[in-house]
């Protein structure tokens, strides 16, 4: 049973020359799209998503990276060093099918090589330069001694243990109201999440065998690379021919999806867009492996009145000409008390303008990672114009021209 190369960069539309970053970017992309959590009960989407977590998981490692980009596939049973040392060698650029210092081998057509299938080669007589049983002796110049050494180093025999294998990140956008961000307070949600299957306990088998399903009982499967064949020992059954029998609770995945309620307590001043991890309470392991964190983020509420810039608070406070244009005292509501926001004494200057900005200091929100430290209220002031309707006010104003006869538009039209 053949194993088929898959092409990773094309399963996350990338290209062979992408950088780490260009890597990370295409698999968050596509893992927003199809994670199970976005698609319950959805397979196709269950199945893309494992696919491009397998290409990540190659791709994103530089290690794994540069084997898959010489051999053209990647496994863990694969020696890095000698992967490297096969393909400086000239064997083909991932195993293509070429044979250094000698001609093509027979079977050849229009000078491209077919598939070899070396099974049942006996490499120890290319150690000793002596004829395989069955093939003809090789080309002067072509593997010679080092046949066994570079294939057998690619190749070590059998998938390693599975070994515990860590659960997955969460994450969850929460909406919490404006003033639970401001004072701090308790948050309420539920998540969907994978826990530790009770019947296996993680493992994915529960006991017993059955013929293995990748290789069909015989306990080898051919791996392909490039233009060339190799008959290796099963990776999943490790050349026995039989596994274990799946868990049916799971279906082998060790995990299962639980939906439960979460409660955590926020600290005064989360701002919006904060991402706070709890740690543990992600997807569970297998095999034993840790389970993963669950991320937080906090979308914060809007206000009628207040609008909160990191940890300051805005607002804007109107006034009447009079106070404006003589100064006066005012009050402006604030963030302080706990029934919806208290009041404080504001200084207006002589001759405030519309826009202009006063700030009352440490009247913002307590800051949530400096402890003791806290932001202002920047207060715009805004110029109420009376709507004049009675004479007598009218004559004031009037009267008011008079003694004050300046151009407010005279340096503008002086610029034009």
């Amino acid at each position: 049973m053949a194993t088929q190369t898959k092409d990773y960069y094309s399963t996350l539309g990338v290209k062979k020359s992408a950088t780490a970053e260009d890597i990370r970017k295409a698999f968050r992309k596509l893992a927003r799209k199809y994670h199970p959590d976005v698609n319950p009960n959805d397979k196709k989407a269950e199945e893309k998503f494992k696919e491009i977590s397998e290409a990540n998981d190659v791709l994103s490692d530089e290690k794994k990276r540069k084997v898959y980009d010489q051999l053209g596939f990647y496994s863990d049973n694969i020696d890095p060093a000698a992967a490297e040392a096969a393909a400086r060698g000239g064997y083909g650029g991932g195993f293509s099918g070429g044979f250094p210092g000698g001609s093509p081998r027979s079977g050849s057509r229009g000078g491209q090589e077919v598939p070899f299938d070396f099974g049942g080669f006996d490499f120890s007589d290319f150690q000793s330069g002596g004829r395989s049983r069955g093939a003809a002796q090789e080309p002067s110049g072509g593997f010679g001694g080092s046949f066994r050494d570079i294939f057998g180093g690619i190749f070590s025999g059998g998938q390693k243990s599975r070994g515990p294998r860590p659960g997955t990140d969460l994450e969850y956008q929460v909406s919490v109201d404006f003033w639970s961000a401001v004072r701090g307070g308790v948050v309420r949600l539920e998540i969907e999440r994978q826990e530790t299957c009770p019947s296996c306990k993680g493992k994915s088998t529960t006991g017993g065998s059955m013929e293995c399903p990748e290789c069909h009982g015989s306990g080898q499967v051919t791996q392909m690379g490039g233009r060339m064949k190799f008959n290796i020992q099963c990776p999943r059954c490790n050349g026995t021919g039989k596994v274990q029998n799946v868990c049916a609770t799971c279906d082998g995945e060790g995990v299962l999806m639980k939906r439960e309620p979460l409660e955590f307590r926020i600290k005064p001043g989360t701002r919006d867009g904060q991402r706070i991890r709890l740690a543990g309470r992600g997807n569970a392991g297998t095999d034993g492996g840790a389970s993963g964190d669950l991320y937080l983020i906090i979308k914060v509420g809007t206000h009628p009145v207040f609008t909160r810039v990191a940890d300051d608070i805005h607002v804007t406070v109107p006034v009447t000409v009079a106070e404006a244009a003589l100064g006066a005292k005012i009050e402006v509501p604030t963030i302080d008390t706990h029934d919806g926001g208290g009041r404080t004494q504001l200084k207006i200057p002589p001759g405030t303008q519309t826009g202009q900005k006063l700030r009352l200091r440490e009247k913002g929100v307590p800051s949530a990672s400096r402890e003791g430290l806290r932001g202002d209220e920047i207060v715009e002031v805004k110029v109420v114009v009376p709507k004049v309707q009675d004479e007598r006010s009218k004559e004031i104003l009037r009267e008011l021209a008079k003694l004050n006869p300046e151009d407010p538009r005279a340096d503008l039209l002086a610029e034009v």
